[in-house]
């Protein structure tokens, strides 16, 4: 398909400012723009990538809290056809070596309050950005080169298949890998997005999830955008304070991981009763991890919604709950997205080419694998890893889910988290969702250990509610009831935190023991 600026994500910004100029378009905590100065500051952030001389193709890196300039610095990339790496705020300095060494962006724009890591990070990287701007000081040198920049730079034709974003995986297994994802793809997410959340411009946004990841950039802010809505951007999670703000600014559409939404219910059920008024709220989103159905159903008593989903930094949202199936199908992340095709397929055929793989039964574990608009183009610079999870445009998860006879996924674990106890595969995602609902634990992650009776067994490392201690004995008793016997964990390991990456995952290859498994 030749280049064309419709294909370019920053003209979505330049059409709203035409036809909502005067309307709010995002908020934070220094400013408050409309799509007309918003659209603005969009093309003067191009204008100033261009006096830097940044051209087509080239890196932009930002490692911001959360705030407007994350997404003026995007699209502002986007317009010049440059790419954008949203680095993680809670990276080390080795962390953020690694990845300015990979993908050599030729700018670098940051806190200034993180000078003297970032200076650590230089100092260790084997590449250095050719220019550097400090914002969030006195002088902000990224304000002040907006100010100086052309504010009427035109958006750049572009192909769909035009990388747009660099996003770097969590490295829950190994080194973290870029990912490397099209203007067509965030498109095709946000089109998704719409669909499933019936996302429309009237909707305000609340963003609290960070921008340098997927959530907070491509599942809550971006679509948002696309749809000329408006977002109210925070820049750290404060459960009281997100209560004030969807009452006061009459918030239609939240999102967050579980954690969050943990400290958010101990809030609203610690606070006095009808102290904040939600009613504006259409529902809550969850993602990155699994969440319990109890609370869930908390929520559902305060007449909130919680919708479950499901995706991969690869690919963003690839399945979504409807708000009438949230409690009819606890456990379950939903249903593909209309824009990609998902399957998921026998491991015995797996390994063969994609016109050999078989679906699995209804029931039955098999790996996730989608095609289609919405995939990333590869991994950046790693050949080897793009031919492993891109196979014939088949993007390969990674995940073991199984779907129910009406097309409903359910994820169970990881294919590297799998282990076998007595010649039966055990997932680890189905003991934990089992175990997770015990009123004691409030965090779990279950590995596979060496056993010399099964070969391998179950080891829960739980995190627990204030309270009495939880045996071993006790958690299996629970578990009886809810999992086959070769699933019950043989060792209950009682911690203080779990290691987790900087995007907060549990890295659970520090969980396991040495030896098979």
């Amino acid at each position: 398909m030749p280049e064309d600026t419709q294909h370019n994500i920053s003209q979505w910004s330049s059409r709203w400012a035409q036809k909502r100029p005067r309307a709010l378009a995002v908020v934070d905590e220094d400013r408050q723009l409309s799509w007309k100065d918003f659209d603005s500051r969009i093309a003067a952030t191009a204008g100033a990538f261009t006096q830097m001389g940044i051209q087509r193709g080239d890196r932009v890196a930002f490692l911001l809290k959360n705030r407007t300039a994350c997404l003026e610095i995007l699209l502002g990339a986007a317009r010049i056809g440059a790419i954008t790496l949203p680095m993680n705020l809670r990276l080390s300095a080795p962390e953020l070596a690694y990845q300015l060494t990979d993908c050599r962006p030729r700018l670098l724009i940051h806190e200034a309050a993180l000078e003297t890591t970032v200076q650590e990070a230089l100092s260790l990287s084997k590449h250095r950005p050719e220019n550097r701007l400090r914002t969030g000081g006195d002088p902000d040198e990224f304000e002040s080169h907006l100010t100086a920049a052309d504010p009427q730079t035109e958006c750049a034709p572009v192909r769909p298949d035009a990388p747009a974003i660099l996003m770097y995986t969590s490295g829950t297994t190994g080194k973290p890998k870029g990912a490397l994802l099209p203007h067509r793809k965030v498109l095709y997410n946000c089109l998704n997005a719409g669909l499933d959340f019936s996302i429309r411009g009237s909707d305000r946004v609340l963003v609290v999830a960070p921008l340098f990841h997927s959530l907070g950039l491509q599942i809550l802010s971006l679509p948002v955008l696309y749809a000329g809505g408006t977002l109210f951007i925070q820049a750290s999670f404060d459960p009281a304070r997100v209560w004030d703000t969807i009452e006061q600014e009459q918030i239609t559409y939240f999102g967050g991981v579980p954690a969050m939404h943990q400290r958010l219910y101990d809030a609203l059920r610690l606070a006095p009763p009808h102290q904040w008024k939600t009613s504006s709220l259409r529902f809550i989103f969850t993602a990155g991890s699994a969440i319990a159905s109890h609370l869930i159903e908390a929520f559902h008593q305060h007449d909130l919604l919680l919708l479950q989903g499901y995706g991969q930094t690869e690919t963003s949202t690839l399945c979504c709950l409807s708000p009438s199936d949230t409690l009819r199908k606890p456990g379950s992340v939903g249903t593909p997205v209309f824009h990609g095709e998902v399957r998921v397929i026998t491991p015995e055929t797996r390994p063969l080419a994609p016109e050999h793989w078989q679906d699995v039964e209804v029931n039955q574990p098999g790996e996730v694998v989608v095609r289609g608009l919405i995939t990333m183009l590869g991994y950046w610079e790693n050949p080897e890893a793009t031919a492993e999870t891109l196979i014939d445009g088949w993007l390969c998860t990674g995940d073991l889910a199984q779907l129910d006879s009406e097309g409903f996924l359910t994820l169970v674990g990881r294919s590297r988290e799998m282990y076998i106890s007595g010649g039966e595969n055990v997932y680890p995602a189905e003991v934990e969702a089992a175990c997770r609902e015990h009123p004691q634990i409030r965090e779990i992650a279950v590995v596979g250990e060496p056993d010399p009776r099964w070969g391998e067994a179950g080891r829960a490392h739980v995190l627990l509610e204030p309270g009495p201690r939880l045996s071993l004995s006790a958690l299996q008793s629970w578990a009886r009831s809810r999992l086959a016997a070769f699933k019950i964990p043989q060792t209950l390991v009682i911690e203080e935190s779990l290691p987790r990456t900087a995007s907060g995952k549990v890295q659970k290859h520090l969980l396991r023991p040495s030896g098979p498994s």
